[in-house]
């Protein structure tokens, strides 16, 4: 059930039905956990791995590294112009068969079709096996039988997702209410892209953590504000304006974006030169009606909302017309990569191009802040030294984030208990 006003009674946490006492973060320092992870939730859930602007033809692909389901994937489009996912392996000897120098770097480009540079074997965009070179030196091999193994592939909203799950739900009805409430909005005409990527020596759900809430804003970013704002936030504080929660998803919609400031004394000088800062430029485009999920408060005040869709895909929308995404991709139980690109219509002009730019390297030194925190966390605790941690009600997403990541590691370790134990050939 969604909650779009401060509870009158109680508090946001309980009337989602969370508890209230302190956490464990046990679920972010052993290598165990992280291995049952892989398992019940990144081999069992939709990934978003990119957009379809990625793929603008028949033969465009490019490939994801996915540590945390194992494997690495190729997404390309087809002669027919349709989507089409594969593992990224060779049916002969295993090699990885798209990549370029360096086999754990990503790649993308065109092709009519994919060659191993191991033995020089074929497969066209549809993952068919094609040549095979010095084909009769095997033994009645069968082309049809070694094709590329394919991957479920789906699109939302312009969005690619994947899934290793032999028999996944709907990628439509995985997304659930908060995703068809956002449904329409344009991203579609944000095609200006910025990108950042990072290692952090962290747990990926961390990171999560340090975007879901507010409440670290006005402390840990103060000196990014001139400082008379910055003595106002420090009083104020950034309490977000509505949470919700639906299934395993979570979303945060919170103030903020007012353009033009009210005060321009208390922005930094080249803000109020380029009309523009961390809430995007402060006349933006013209987006048309917003789709119902968003501000769902219905709040003058409204800046952005952040959603998670589990496990690790974040969409935040700004009033400004432009969104960013987050993505936080496990490579270990205390490593992973974090990765936001940034979206803006095109820009007009340089003066556009110059506002858009200021947006992108004012997160940047914001998302740097955050994650200066994380390497810090992370070391204590694994030190063990505490094992319960109070969370406020503003930290709701927090704390059903790592309760439903526990949840979907029961049911996959109750399943695997509840299986029938296998008859040996030798029985």
């Amino acid at each position: 059930m969604a909650h779009f006003a401060k509870p009158v009674e109680g508090s946001w946490t309980e009337h989602f039905g969370l508890a209230t006492d302190p956490v464990s973060y046990d679920d972010s320092i052993t290598p165990e956990q992280y291995a049952l992870e892989r398992e019940a939730i990144f081999k069992k859930t939709w990934l978003n791995v990119g957009r379809v602007e990625q793929l603008p033809k028949p033969g465009s692909f490019f490939t994801k590294e996915l540590d945390a389901a194992g494997t690495s994937v190729i997404v390309v489009r087809n002669s027919a112009g349709e989507l089409r996912a594969y593992h990224n392996m060779c049916r002969h000897r295993g090699n990885k068969l798209v990549w370029n120098d360096y086999p754990r770097v990503e790649s993308s480009g065109m092709c009519r079709q994919f060659t191993c540079k191991y033995h020089g074997w074929r497969y066209d965009l549809d993952g068919k096996l094609t040549f095979v070179q010095q084909e009769e030196e095997f033994f009645n091999l069968d082309r049809d039988r070694f094709g590329l193994v394919p991957v479920t592939i789906e699109e939302w909203q312009g969005f690619i997702f994947v899934t290793f799950n032999p028999k996944p739900q709907p990628l439509k009805d995985y997304l659930g209410r908060l995703g068809a409430g956002i449904e329409g909005y344009p991203f579609g005409m944000m095609t200006q892209k910025h990108t950042y990527r990072a290692e952090v020596a962290s747990n990926w759900k961390l990171f999560i953590d340090a975007f879901m809430e507010f409440y670290h804003a006005p402390v840990l970013h103060a000196k990014q504000s001139v400082g008379e704002e910055s003595r106002k936030l420090q009083g104020f504080g950034y309490e977000a304006l509505a949470y919700d929660i639906d299934g395993p998803h979570a979303m945060v919609s919170s103030w903020g974006g007012m353009a033009p400031p009210k005060d321009l004394s208390m922005v930094k000088p080249i803000e109020r030169v380029l009309r523009s800062g961390l809430f995007g430029m402060w006349e933006g485009p013209d987006v048309g009606e917003l789709p119902a999920g968003l501000n769902p408060a219905r709040s003058p005040a409204w800046g952005i909302d952040s959603f998670l869709f589990f496990p690790n895909f974040m969409l935040l929308v700004w009033k400004p017309g432009w969104y960013l995404t987050y993505h936080y991709w496990p490579t270990s139980y205390n490593t992973h990569i974090f990765e936001t690109s940034l979206y803006f219509a095109p820009p007009q002009n340089a003066f556009e191009r110059l506002q858009q730019e200021l947006a992108v390297v004012t997160f940047k030194e914001y998302g740097l802040q955050d994650g200066n925190t994380l390497e810090a966390t992370q070391m204590m605790l694994e030190s063990g030294a505490i094992t319960e941690f109070p969370l406020n009600d503003q930290e709701i997403a927090l704390r059903h984030l790592h309760t439903t990541c526990r949840e979907y590691v029961a049911e996959y370790t109750g399943s695997k208990a509840a299986a029938p134990t296998p008859i040996s050939a030798a029985s």
